[in-house]
């Protein structure tokens, strides 16, 4: 919703490097009545960014990170005062001392490519040309990015302040914030020690007190203050030539996270970071209230240095840079920093009240991109980069808990510069949600991984024994190291055996809500662009769009009575906005009231697919699953061996059959009575791995990877799910109609597309740039091996100019290969198999 700035006043909690960068970008955008409040004062705040080290490494595995990142070193160039700017933009090597590190510098690069940075593997010796105090023994190679560089941090800061205060920001230092006003579920103030400060909006930018600013307002805040151990050594001599009046550093500012370093110059002296040491977890409440005196060696945010923590840091250090054994350390602190469950940051409204907030654990590398990401988030309703990877409200309840996130986000502090595989797990915690299936998943030897705190088969060791039967043509080509982590063959007889025969797949996670009430017919035509009103046992997929036809989220929605509707979504963001807008409706129009419940947890599902479902279903249940019985996107009400159940016909593998839904207290019932019913069909269990496969020759879209808020559905290619003929108005329909007056291809005149792999065996993992006549023109979404079709596939966002049949490579490990833009879907586009 588009906010007018004379009617809006808005506090924002923390005048660190967010919270002047957002003052800055409200700002930029006409919003004038804005006050930042600090318990700091105001010369020096005490915060992370007051001892923060400033460097900016752009390339992320994260899009939107990097995004994040590229746009503050943008903002940081521009931001100067006397000539002086607030970015030292000297690159940055990352350098490799071992062979998997140097591999992993390849896919760096990759991704780098991806997302429009420049950079450059280079060997050990433009390594030593770049940074010539290296050992030369130890260093294999590297990846140089021209752009990165140091940030100053605590300068930006002030010049933000300054110029921000200039236009009308009113800044409130050393003033403690004791609480959160709230009427009516909305914000209306902050209260401090001395007054409140009347407001429309309260964003929290309270850095590692952020949890505590939450709990102000009930809003649990999964953040933990870690400290990080830095040091400043004494002036090297090798550094004694160079010239460090106009700037604090020459040489670019250097990884090596073989070791969990970093390092940079100041002046003559050199400043090293370690990520090697023990975890160290902080209470931000058990610091007290921020003096009014900080200095740059006393601040809240500095803690004392533990030495033995550094030895090893040191030793290594002097190794990898031997000139460093010409000096000593001269100081060093353990430095607060906000750290999450998943290492990323949290930013956006609170699920719960209106008008609160939150742009927390940001570092510096990307504290200009989250304030104006948020900036557009108040002031237009959408960010121009899709936030859904930091959104505040991403984590699953069980995932807020102290314990957890306590432990996830020790462990995110440890894996801060560990090479991560994509589809690597956490190791702990674990088993924290499982389906009433479970067990007789272990009994089969599932491999489970894990995704929003569940615990998910993606193959079955059982199924092990199928391979010596399996038909030549679909074996699956053999795979390289990194692409055969979390894999097995034993997926490609899973999906043999879901398209010759019958296969059960746990659907228990996706996500279910019960929208019900009078209004719920209206709400759910109004947020989503498909024909909802339909009659009862209508089932519909749908989109949710933002106000300028970005897809928010897919949703399948079931009508079950007249105001009753099961509609299965992405994750808690969309039960967040759901239920938002129900808030809204009932307030504004009382007889039109409608309730979304969250129904997951005490419900289940099983997807029963194959050509042999029928068989198998007809063996269970008295009531008529033929197509008279229960046609395509259709739902009924049934009983399965005496147990009540909700059928859908419907499959994302491509094949007949039903997604399948009981209570928990009776999942472990259906499981077994469609299994026995099965054995004489030959039915398996599959996992995700090979549903994954068999989705992507479908040319069935993931949310999250093949569409987010930044594509629009003609892009995305799901344009058939917007309903233009619809009798009400949706969200997002007047910028659907503008798209269609100009063509539909939007602003980016790009499209989706289907890339099969020429050579038949090569893989990729999603992420990979793609390569048009030489030059980047898109990014891989999603990947996998089409066991159906014998080759990989590929899905990549290219300019609309390529065609079906045009050629184009993929980057992997700097490695390029071949692949052709094909039609899609890849199997059964007549829709024979799938109608049954």
């Amino acid at each position: 919703m588009t906010m007018t700035s004379r009617q809006q006043r808005v506090v924002i909690i923390g005048a660190g490097i967010v919270g002047t960068n957002l003052a800055d970008e409200l700002l930029s955008r006409g919003w004038t009545d804005i006050t930042v409040v600090d318990q700091g004062p105001l010369n020096m705040p005490g915060g992370s960014t007051s001892h923060a080290p400033g460097l900016v490494f752009q390339t992320n595995t994260s899009r939107t990170m990097t995004m994040f990142a590229k746009y503050t070193v943008e903002k940081f160039l521009g931001l100067e005062k006397d000539g002086e700017t607030c970015f030292n933009q000297v690159g940055g090597l990352e350098i490799a001392t071992t062979l998997p590190r140097m591999e992993e510098l390849k896919r760096k690069h990759g991704l780098a490519s991806s997302w429009g940075i420049e950079a450059r593997l280079v060997t050990a010796e433009r390594c030593l040309e770049l940074y010539p105090l290296l050992n030369a023994d130890i260093v294999l190679g590297g990846l140089h990015i021209p752009g990165d560089g140091l940030a100053h941090a605590a300068r930006a800061v002030q010049l933000l302040m300054a110029r921000t205060r200039d236009a009308g920001v009113r800044y409130k230092g050393s003033t403690l914030v004791t609480g959160i006003e709230q009427a009516d579920g909305s914000v209306t103030g902050v209260t401090t020690e001395t007054a409140t400060i009347p407001a429309d909006i309260v964003v929290s930018c309270a850095g590692f007190w952020g949890a505590e600013v939450g709990a102000m307002a009930g809003l649990a805040i999964p953040l933990l203050p870690m400290a990080h151990q830095y040091v400043k050594t004494t002036a090297v001599p090798a550094h004694r030539d160079r010239d460090y009046s106009s700037r604090s550093a020459h040489l670019p500012i250097l990884r090596h996270q073989d070791r969990d370093l970093y390092f940079r110059e100041h002046g003559e002296r050199y400043g090293i970071g370690y990520y090697g040491h023990r975890p160290m977890p902080i209470a931000a409440s058990a610091l007290g209230p921020t003096p009014r005196n900080v200095t740059e060696l006393q601040m809240p945010s500095r803690l004392e240095f533990t030495r033995p923590d550094f030895e090893e840091a040191w030793e290594l250090s002097r190794e990898l840079i031997p000139a460093l054994g010409d000096s000593e350390i001269e100081d060093g602190f353990n430095g607060i920093f906000s750290f999450t469950p998943d290492g990323g940051p949290l930013v956006g409204q609170s699920p719960t009240v209106d008008g609160l907030y939150v742009a927390e654990a940001v570092w510096v590398t990307h504290s200009a991109g989250v304030a104006r990401a948020l900036a557009e988030v108040l002031t237009t309703g959408k960010s121009r980069i899709d936030l859904a990877e930091c959104e505040l409200g991403r984590f699953e309840q069980v995932q807020l808990t102290p314990q957890y996130v306590s432990e996830a986000c020790q462990q995110s502090f440890v894996e801060v510069y560990d090479i991560l595989h994509p589809l690597q797990p956490r190791e702990s915690p674990r088993n924290l949600r499982v389906s009433p299936f479970y067990l007789r998943q272990r009994e089969l030897g599932a491999f489970f991984l894990e995704a929003g705190a569940w615990e998910r088969p993606h193959w079955f060791e059982a199924n092990r024994k199928l391979l010596g039967e399996l038909p030549p043509e679909w074996r699956p080509a053999e795979r390289d190291g990194w692409s055969s982590r979390y894999y097995s063959e034993i997926a490609a007889a899973e999906a043999w055996k879901t398209r010759t025969s019958v296969a059960m797949y746990d659907m228990t996670p996706l996500r279910r809500l019960e929208v019900s009430g009078p209004g719920a017919v209206g709400l759910l035509d109004w947020v989503t662009t498909g024909n909802v009103s339909r009659k009862p046992g209508a089932v519909t997929y749908t989109l949710l769009l933002d106000e300028e036809g970005g897809i928010r989220s897919d949703v399948t929605v079931a009508r079950l009575g007249e105001d009753v509707f099961q509609v299965g979504v992405n994750g808690p963001a969309d039960l967040a906005y759901l239920s938002r807008e129900a808030r809204v409706q009932t307030r504004n129009a009382p007889q039109r009231a409608v309730e979304v419940r969250d129904v997951t947890g005490g419900t289940c599902c099983i997807g029963l697919w194959g050509p042999l479902a029928r068989d198998v279903i007809g063996k269970v249940t008295p009531d008529d699953f033929s197509d008279k019985g229960l046609r395509y996107f259709r739902v009924k009400k049934a009983s399965i061996s005496g147990i009540p159940v909700t059928v859908m016909r419907l499959s994302y593998v491509g094949e007949l059959g039903w997604e399948i839904y009981t209570s928990a207290e009776h999942g472990l019932g259906l499981w077994d009575a469609l299994w026995e019913a099965g054995r004489a069909h030959g039915v398996i269990a599959a996992g995700r791995s090979a549903f994954n496969s068999l989705r992507l020759e479908k040319g069935f879209r993931s949310w999250g990877t093949d569409m987010t808020t930044e594509h629009n559905p003609n892009e995305a290619g799901v344009e058939f799910a917007v309903k233009m003929d619809k009798k009400g108005a949706f969200v997002g329909q007047a910028a659907i109609k503008s798209l269609a007056a100009k063509g539909g291809a939007g602003k980016s005149g790009r499209r989706l597309r289907c890339l099969v792999v020429d050579d038949g065996k090569s893989m990729v993992m999603g992420k990979e740039p793609v390569f048009v006549d030489g030059r980047p023109a898109g990014y891989v979404t999603s990947a996998a091996f089409g066991f159906t079709v014998g080759k990989p596939i590929a899905y990549a966002y290219l300019p609309s100019a390529v065609q079906q049949g045009d050629k184009v490579e993929l980057e992997y490990f700097a490695r390029r290969i071949r692949a052709t833009v094909s039609v899609e879907p890849l199997y059964d586009a007549e829709m024979k198999r799938l109608r049954g």
